[in-house]
């Protein structure tokens, strides 16, 4: 195989990955991914010690454990372009020798955790619960740049949630699961669903503010989705893109959503903040119980 050109895979001055700026040997094996920058403190906090800090642009990343987990905690910003970003740097980081810009002849598989805020479309998902994407759809473009190796059943439910989007819309959607072993380690006795993974937070999911919504029934239209007991549950910006990516570069993905918007009930969470801190140490829990 040839070598990665150096445009393909960009380094830094110090040898670390452009964006990321961290070098192989800074990332754990399981790695949380938040939106926010704030969060990644917020969740390292809880750590027994923190071993690494650094950041560049929105990403910031910290390492350290708890116990003898060792963890790292990464903000990848807002949107599937920049988890494009994010998941193929951190695959390199795992997978690629810098030096000489080859494979590994071993490739690691990591577990990526996304802990995120999320809006519920279904009316008795309550706000300031915990929900768990077993798969998602993405209205975004992202996976279409990819090779994806989909399963039966998710082709069937690709083909039915096609089948509800107006011709006019123009969307493409594509499909990508949470890793099976990760659903059965960290979300058994978990409210389960479907979430979309929308390329905007304001039209794209069904928003008008001033611009014109040109897809105003696209909540309704994915609220009333149901296949084989399977319905679509909440909505956010990120999922789609890290469980495709995830899957076509042999990592494991599971997505938890911190439901603090029911867009059916015009609800939003009087305490954001408490919410989410309450979920972080939970799940800090699970993990370095179960992984």
């Amino acid at each position: 195989m040839d070598s990665i050109a150096e445009t393909d895979l960009i380094l830094n001055a110090d040898g670390s990955a452009y964006h990321l700026n961290l070098l192989p040997g800074d990332v754990a094996d399981t790695v949380i991914t938040v939106g926010d920058q704030d969060r990644v403190a917020e969740i390292t906090q809880y750590f027994d010690h923190i071993e690494l800090k650094k950041g560049k642009r929105e990403f910031i990343t910290h390492t350290g454990r708890i116990g003898k987990q060792r963890l790292t905690v990464l903000s990848t910003g807002i949107g599937t372009d920049n988890i494009d970003i994010v998941l193929n740097e951190l695959d390199a980081l795992v997978n690629v020798d810098f030096k000489t810009r080859l494979p590994n002849p071993i490739l690691k598989s990591l577990n990526i955790i996304r802990i995120g805020t999320s809006g519920a479309v279904q009316a008795d998902i309550p706000v300031d619960s915990l929900l768990v994407s077993s798969a998602a759809f993405g209205l975004d473009a992202l996976m279409h740049y990819y090779q994806q190796d989909l399963s039966t059943h998710e082709t069937e439910l690709l083909s039915v949630f096609k089948t509800i989007l107006p011709a006019n819309y123009g969307l493409s959607p594509y499909i990508a699961s949470a890793d099976a072993s990760l659903l059965n380690k960290l979300a058994t006795g978990l409210p389960q669903g479907i979430t979309i993974t929308a390329p905007g937070f304001y039209a794209p999911q069904g928003r008008q503010v001033r611009a014109i919504n040109t897809m105003p029934e696209l909540l309704e239209l994915t609220r009333n989705f149901n296949y084989s007991s399977q319905r679509i549950t909440n909505l956010e910006m990120e999922t789609a893109g890290i469980y495709g990516l995830a899957a076509s570069l042999g990592h494991k993905a599971i997505s938890f959503n911190v439901i603090l918007a029911n867009r059916v009930t015009q609800t939003f969470s009087s305490q954001p903040a408490k919410i989410m801190d309450t979920f972080i140490k939970e799940l800090l829990e699970h993990i370095n119980l179960n992984l």
